[in-house]
């Protein structure tokens, strides 16, 4: 029963995403303006995961909102899921992402990625990338919106330790902002190499912030250790 439910909402994305390319029209027409954009991407980020509560029963529960800093912030999040991805357009409306070049190939998607701004870096270009994330990001600060990146590089099994990719000490150290860790389990539920999504409830934990000013090498590791601590905590298991 679990596998004809993931399956019909995979069904339902499909429809649903399809549903927005006279949105995209429409923008474009306007100039693609860069709020508009934003609100749009956030009702198609709402429509799914409404989708995965009605079809999957998966939904999510936050804790620790008091820790989410008052102004512009760098959020390092684990990385597990897909899921994720889509939920941070709802819990951080107005989110600068930090995501691959390859998503560029979804349609309809990828035109939101461009429009919205995201920051999109090729990680094969190696130094290139790194300046041209350290970049957008403070552009996106200097807008008043706070950077999410997933340390990580690329979503990892509920099983595997956290391990930050190097560059990413370096937009610590350029933004000097305060620094939110995101606590997430989605892999129990949508993880990679999963032949079908499971019900349940993902956990969003905020973290204490990491002040800026710290070492590289001191923020990486205290950031590690909060995140992997917080991740070894009993969280809920799929339904």
């Amino acid at each position: 029963m679990q596998r004809l439910r993931s399956k019909l909402f995979d069904i339902s994305l499909a429809v649903w995403t399809g549903l927005f390319t006279p949105a995209l029209a429409i923008l474009w027409l306007c100039g693609s303006p860069e709020r508009g954009v934003r609100v749009m991407s956030r009702l198609w980020a709402r429509g799914v995961l409404i989708g995965l509560n009605w079809l999957v029963g998966l939904t999510y529960a936050e804790r620790g909102r008091h820790n989410i800093p008052g102004e512009p912030c760098l959020i390092v999040a684990n990385h597990q899921s897909t899921w994720e991805t889509l939920a941070f357009l709802i819990l951080f409306p107005d989110v600068a992402i930090v995501a691959k070049q390859e998503l560029l190939t979804i349609p309809v998607f990828s035109w939101f990625l461009r429009k919205s701004p995201m920051i999109l870096i090729d990680r094969e270009s190696g130094p290139k990338a790194v300046r041209k994330m350290v970049d957008e990001s403070r552009a996106a600060i200097a807008q008043g919106r706070s950077v999410l990146i997933f340390p990580e590089g690329t979503r990892k099994s509920v099983s595997e330790p956290i391990a930050f990719k190097r560059g990413v000490e370096l937009l610590y150290a350029k933004l000097d902002r305060p620094v939110l860790p995101v606590a997430l389990n989605s892999g129990h539920f949508w993880g990679p190499g999963q032949r079908f999504k499971r019900g349940g409830t993902v956990a969003v934990t905020y973290l204490a912030p990491i002040p800026p000013g710290l070492s590289g090498s001191q923020f990486t590791r205290t950031a590690e250790q909060l995140l992997e601590a917080e991740r070894s905590q009993s969280w809920p298991q799929a339904a």
